[in-house]
């Protein structure tokens, strides 16, 4: 029987990804929702033949009435529309990658509705990490990653238990400036920023690479979804990106998944979990790779690493604090509103003045307050030419 999915956030790049085992899969899609590209929208709400397309901007939304007039798809709008579509879709499984803060209320949907999460908004749980696998639990709902390198450690897993576990081993490709100081980053462009040497992704997640935040918020990540403390997840600067994360048991053996980069491979494994299927990603050829090289990351050129390391042990919504400040000074930069080295100075700076009060949040409410806090916080300081 072929699966039926629903893909959120499926013109981005993830999504679109997905799009693409769905076709070679042959799985149904019966919900997507999608931001403003209203041609890939619709492209796929016909290929797909889709009952329900949940749209976030409302200029593609109006052009989206007229696009699928001819046909008998249930638009919906915002993100009341795209929870609805969660209730609605008969999937059996979400995809979810919307991008950032936006993620964490269809992550809980989902979860609500008991459908299995394959998960690559990893902002659900940098924000609330706990709230999102209690509830979890308490569902009986499965999350499956789709970041590389969660589904790396997943599988890696299937080798002993978690009592069993020494530490993760979680890979970095180091981004487009792995090796410079943090002067030399100071005349950094924002073409030299969008430069990844491996992936290919959007843009916001292309400058988190850069400054190894997207890295930070994956260490908190991989502590939420398998159990361990920050303390025990190890990131080491591995450039081929072949390697996508290893777990080192405590008899000493490395259990690693090794592939060619390419998210699809991660979004079928998330959907056909337990099996495994043929798919469309590329053989990996050892000897054509050659060599493999493993570095430690340069923690005082990029200090964002480390903050989200302690973040983590703050606790409360200390984590939401990052991703909140990040987002703003991210979008600040791809403006040309702020430098590069101004990204990690701005989320530093609104992290230090709101994290002790945030470590006693525990709710989600007090959450998102601290998350809007920031956020006001960021502009603010950005505003001001400080950095």
């Amino acid at each position: 029987m072929n699966k039926k999915i629903s893909v959120l956030g499926a013109s981005g790049s993830v999504g679109t990804q997905a799009l693409d085992v769905a076709r070679s899969r042959g799985y149904e899609i019966d919900f997507i929702s999608v931001g403003k590209n209203a041609a890939v929208a619709e492209a796929a709400a016909r290929e797909f033949k889709v009952k329900y397309l949940a749209v976030e901007n409302p200029d593609a939304y109006s052009d989206l009435k007229t696009r699928l007039a001819d046909t008998d798809v249930k638009l919906l709008f915002g993100e009341a529309g795209i929870l609805e579509g969660i209730s609605l879709s008969e999937s059996e499984c979400a995809v979810n990658s919307i991008i950032g803060e936006a993620g964490l209320k269809p992550t809980l949907a989902v979860i609500e509705a008991g459908k299995r999460l394959a998960l690559a908004n990893k902002e659900s749980l940098v924000i609330a990490g706990e709230i999102v696998m209690k509830r979890a639990r308490e569902r009986g709902a499965q999350i499956l990653p789709v970041d590389s390198e969660h589904s790396a450690i997943f599988q890696s897993l299937k080798s002993g238990r978690t009592s069993e576990i020494k530490k993760i081993i979680l890979t970095a490709s180091g981004g487009p400036f792995f090796g410079r100081g943090r002067e030399e980053l100071r005349s950094v462009t924002l073409a030299d920023t969008l430069a990844h040497p491996t992936w290919k992704m959007g843009k916001k997640i292309t400058v988190d690479s850069a400054t190894l935040m997207n890295k930070g918020f994956e260490v908190i990540e991989a502590a939420h979804l398998f159990g361990v403390s920050a303390d025990n997840i190890e990131v080491t600067v591995h450039r081929e990106s072949i390697l996508h994360s290893a777990v080192e048991y405590i008899d000493n053996a490395v259990i690693g998944e090794f592939s060619v980069p390419d998210m699809r491979m991660c979004v079928q494994y998330a959907v056909d979990y337990p099996d495994r299927m043929p798919t469309a990603s590329e053989e990996l050829d050892l000897f054509k790779i050659g060599k493999l090289t493993f570095q430690r990351p340069d923690e005082s050129a990029f200090p964002l690493l480390a903050l989200a390391r302690r973040s983590m042990l703050t606790g409360g919504a200390a984590p939401a604090l990052l991703n909140a400040a990040d987002e703003i000074a991210v979008a600040a930069f791809l403006e040309e509103r702020l430098s590069f080295l101004g990204i990690s100075e701005v989320v530093e700076a609104v992290y230090l003045e709101l994290e002790k009060r945030a470590a006693e949040a525990k709710e989600l409410d007090a959450i998102v307050a601290f998350d809007r806090e920031a956020r006001l916080l960021s502009e603010k300081f950005i505003g001001e030419k400080r950095y």
